[in-house]
């Protein structure tokens, strides 16, 4: 293509944004909308993933002893399941410690445990165990042996949650394309109004342009041009909204996602993912735009 027609198609392009601004303007700001919708399921992907890695990476087993055990039972007790092949340390929580640390995970919120009193929780160990025995049989199993420990009154681990959890994960990944693919669909047809549009405007331009012998491509570009310009406007449109969002939930969010076992996990996508989302955003544009030109240039000549 000639630089004389690269600069016709940009005349065009400018000529269009000044004649119906505003249609572009309501075009740009609902595929804002629908990949604000897309990208806001992506950023729920990504942190319950690495909500789930964390609990993943800091899996562990909470083993809760009676009130009655001496110092020496504790130690004694301790000493024993540190040899089981699947640990990889033990830490002892005092009914004191178990308290501070449920105080500080509740951070600004800790003024609920007023009035309560501060050996209301149980002293426990807390078990860490190795990478290659993180499996879900195997932390059951040995789950079960802890519970046969003299000492032990109740064993508790988090391998249900992290189970539901990658369902969940994997729930949220279908409904995004899903729900994104019916809001793409919707906006396609709002992007074939605009061109409709566009093109009513300029019928007799176009008309007079194919009587002289322009191609097919020369007359197509400036549609497309339009329609990558208004979904990548909305692609960046939908980024800035969701950074907004996840600022204000990040603000909101309470400080005690220490109970969790993870601190502050919530994180913004990375940069593949906003690429992606104005990517998406590029092509949904030219596309809608070319599919539907196409179409409306075929009735015409009809």
């Amino acid at each position: 293509m000639k630089w004389a027609q690269l600069g016709f198609i940009g005349r065009r392009v400018r000529n269009s944004v000044r004649e119906i601004f505003w249609t572009h303007v309501l075009t740009s700001v609902t595929m804002a909308l629908t990949l604000f919708v897309f990208g806001a399921f992506m950023l729920l992907q990504e942190n319950l993933e690495a909500l789930l890695k964390g609990w993943g990476d800091q899996l562990q087993i909470n083993a809760y002893v009676g009130k009655d055990l001496s110092g020496a039972d504790i130690e004694s007790l301790r000493e024993r399941i540190r040899t089981y092949p699947e640990v990889a340390h033990v830490r002892h929580i005092s009914q004191e410690q178990a308290w501070m640390d449920f105080q500080a995970a509740l951070g600004a919120q800790s003024n609920v445990l007023e009035g309560l009193p501060r050996d209301v929780l149980p002293a426990s160990f807390e078990i860490a165990l190795r990478p290659n025995f993180r499996d879900g049989p195997v932390v059951e199993a040995l789950a079960a042996r802890l519970r046969k420990e003299k000492g032990i009154t109740s064993v508790e681990y988090a391998q249900d949650w992290v189970d539901r959890m990658s369902l969940v994960i994997i729930a949220v990944q279908w409904i995004k394309w899903i729900f994104g693919g019916v809001l793409f669909l919707t906006t396609y047809f709002i992007v074939n109004s605009t061109v409709k549009l566009a093109m009513l405007a300029r019928k007799e331009e176009i008309q007079i342009m194919e009587l002289v012998g322009a191609s097919r491509q020369l007359i197509e570009a400036p549609f497309v041009l339009e329609g990558m310009i208004q979904g990548t406007v909305g692609g960046g449109l939908s980024v800035g909204g969701l950074w907004l969002a996840f600022q204000l939930m990040r603000n909101q969010a309470p400080l005690s996602f220490g109970i969790f076992g993870i601190s502050n996990p919530l994180r913004f996508l990375d940069y593949q993912s906003v690429a992606l989302i104005i990517v998406i955003g590029c092509l949904l544009g030219a596309a809608g735009s070319l599919f539907s030109l196409r179409r409306f240039l075929r009735s015409w000549q009809g």
